[in-house]
């Protein structure tokens, strides 16, 4: 599985990468795997707040449907609209042409409490 080491991970199984005060989100590659094809995602909606570990958006694939999570409180400043026509994405490019939202970070230690890399890794190997 592929995990990138310049992400933060959550327990389940989103990543988030910090760019000044807002975080990019997506799904990690463990995940998009474990869900199968992607047909359809249900992206947060724009300017609305989130709360860590709270629903913000749906992942529907050929086996399930998974709620998205917000990995840290803020606004949703930016969504991947082109998710609607291209669900498919989140399978073929996880940590880039597949991220989901940005959010506007309300307190930047809730970044730098998510999971590094090697803690997600040694999680998805148990």
């Amino acid at each position: 599985m592929n995990v990138p080491d310049d992400l933060r991970y959550t327990s389940d199984h989103e990543w988030a990468k910090l760019e000044g005060k807002k975080v990019t989100v997506g799904v990690t590659d463990f995940a998009q795997d474990s869900l199968g094809d992607v047909v359809f995602v249900q992206l947060p909606e724009l300017n609305s707040p989130v709360k860590a570990g709270q629903a913000c958006g749906e992942v529907e694939s050929t086996k399930s449907v998974s709620d998205i999570y917000a990995p840290v409180d803020g606004i949703v400043v930016e969504v991947n609209t082109q998710l609607n026509d291209n669900p498919e994405r989140l399978n073929d490019d996880p940590y880039g042409k597949g991220w989901i939202c940005v959010i506007e970070l309300d307190d930047i230690s809730e970044y730098e409490n998510l999971l590094s890399p090697d803690a997600y890794r040694e999680s998805i190997s148990e």
